[in-house]
C-alpha cells in the first residue's frame, strides 16, 4: 500500500516544489509520512466540511489546492494551535483523525496538465502556451471569435459560476489568457500578447476601471480552479490504482451572489 510520502514525491514529479512561489506553503503539511493511504479525498480547500467527509468516506489523506496553512493568509492564527479558532480547530480535526494533508498550490498552477492549462482546455481553447516566464497563466485562441455577451454566458455554464463581474474591451472574443485564481498582475502581459479577453479572479476595482482595450472577466477563484480536481484524481489514480481516489462533494464556493 502507497504511503503519505509515496504519494507526495509522486504528486512533485507532476508539480515540482521548485516550480512554487517563495512564499507558498506546499507538500506535505499535516500527518504521518508513512501512513499507509487506502483512499484520497481531493478537494480544493480543506475546511470542516472536508475533513468531516473524509472522516465519513474512511480517507486516510487529503490533497487540496490551497494549502491547509500558509503564513501569507495564516500568520496571526499560525502562531498558536488552539480548537477553538478556525486554523486551530481544522489542524487538530486533522491530526485527532489520522487524516494527513498534501496541498499541491502554485506549483500545480504552473504545471503542464494542472490548474491553469484545465482551464484553457475547459473554456475551449486551443494551440495553449504559457502566459509568462513562471508558467502563471495561459493563452490561447477559440476555434471562431464569439461576441462578448456569449462568451461570458459559456464561461458561467463551463464553469459551474454563481455569477461574474467583467468589464467591456473591444467586445470580440477570439485570443484569450486565463489565469486560474488571483492573477490580475499580470493583465499587462496578456495585453502585450495581444490577447483581446481575459479570464481570471480576485480583481481590483482599479484592475477594471484602469483596463483599456481588453475584455476582463472575473469569474471567481473557486470555479476558475476548481476545474484541476478532476486532473488531480486521474493522475493519482493512474499511479496509484490500489488506492480509492474520489473528488469531495462538500466542497464549495464560499462566495454567493444575491441578483
Amino acid at each position: 500500500m502507497a504511503t503519505v510520502h509515496e504519494i507526495e514525491q509522486r504528486l512533485f514529479s507532476w508539480a515540482p516544489r521548485e516550480s512554487a512561489m517563495d512564499w507558498d506553503n506546499v507538500g506535505h503539511l499535516v500527518g504521518d509520512p508513512e501512513q499507509e493511504v487506502e483512499r484520497i479525498l481531493v478537494a480544493l480547500d480543506i475546511t470542516e466540511r472536508v475533513v468531516q467527509e473524509a472522516i465519513d468516506c474512511g480517507a486516510q489523506l487529503i490533497v487540496s489546492h490551497h494549502p491547509v496553512m500558509n503564513v501569507r493568509w495564516h500568520e496571526r492564527e499560525m502562531q498558536s494551535l488552539r480548537p477553538d479558532t478556525r486554523l486551530g480547530g481544522l489542524l487538530t480535526m486533522l491530526v485527532k483523525n489520522d487524516i494527513s494533508a498534501i496541498c499541491m498550490h502554485t506549483n500545480l498552477d504552473a504545471a503542464d496538465g494542472g490548474v491553469n492549462d484545465c482551464l484553457a482546455k475547459k473554456l475551449g481553447l486551443h494551440d495553449i502556451f504559457s502566459l509568462n516566464d513562471e508558467k502563471i497563466g495561459r493563452i490561447g485562441t477559440l476555434s471562431c471569435e464569439k461576441g462578448l455577451e456569449e462568451f461570458l454566458r459559456d464561461v458561467i455554464e463551463l464553469l459551474g459560476c454563481g455569477g461574474l463581474r467583467y468589464c467591456r474591451g473591444s467586445g470580440r472574443v477570439h485570443r484569450v489568457a486565463v489565469g486560474g485564481g488571483a492573477c490580475g498582475e499580470y493583465i499587462p502581459q496578456a495585453i502585450a500578447q495581444g490577447c483581446d479577453t481575459f479570464v481570471t479572479s480576485d480583481l481590483r476595482y482599479n484592475d477594471f476601471l484602469d483596463t483599456r482595450g481588453l475584455n476582463l472577466i472575473d469569474a471567481g477563484h473557486f470555479p476558475t480552479e476548481n476545474v484541476v480536481c478532476p486532473a488531480v484524481r486521474a493522475y493519482l489514480e493512474e499511479h496509484f490504482p490500489e488506492v480509492k481516489t474520489v473528488i469531495s462533494t462538500s466542497h464549495r464556493d464560499v462566495i454567493q451572489y444575491y441578483l
